[in-house]
């Protein structure tokens, strides 16, 4: 189920282009783990603290984090409602291609059987 409003178009080709970094689905599921200071998060990878701070901000625009300052430290949080959105989104894509992939395998079944002596 779809919490509160849908997403728009372009709201979702955000989020699908943020997803589509493998260090911005790292952070996001760190995030999602837990929150974590960008200072924090940046350690896990072998790049520079502005370079996660950039694809953070991503994933902020995205609306699929979001930053709170604690003191001198900026906390990233996931955000639950897009992501629950995005996941809905994907969920019905998966139904669509489930139902078109049996109808595929009931057409091959009937031309197999068609084809025995």
């Amino acid at each position: 189920m779809v919490v509160g409003t849908p997403l728009t178009e372009a709201e979702f080709d955000r989020i699908f282009r943020a997803l589509a970094d493998v260090t911005r689905r790292d952070i996001l599921g760190r995030a999602i783990r837990g929150d974590e200071s960008i200072s924090a998060l940046s350690r896990h990878y072998s790049i520079s603290l502005t370079a996660v701070q950039k694809h953070i901000a991503v994933l902020d625009r995205a609306a699929l984090v979001t930053k709170e300052r604690r003191g001198r430290e900026q906390i990233v949080h996931a955000n639950g409602p897009t992501i629950a959105k995005a996941i809905a989104l994907l969920d019905q894509y998966e139904a669509l291609w489930t139902v078109r992939a049996n109808r595929i395998a009931d057409v091959l079944a009937t031309a197999d059987e068609g084809e025995q002596p």
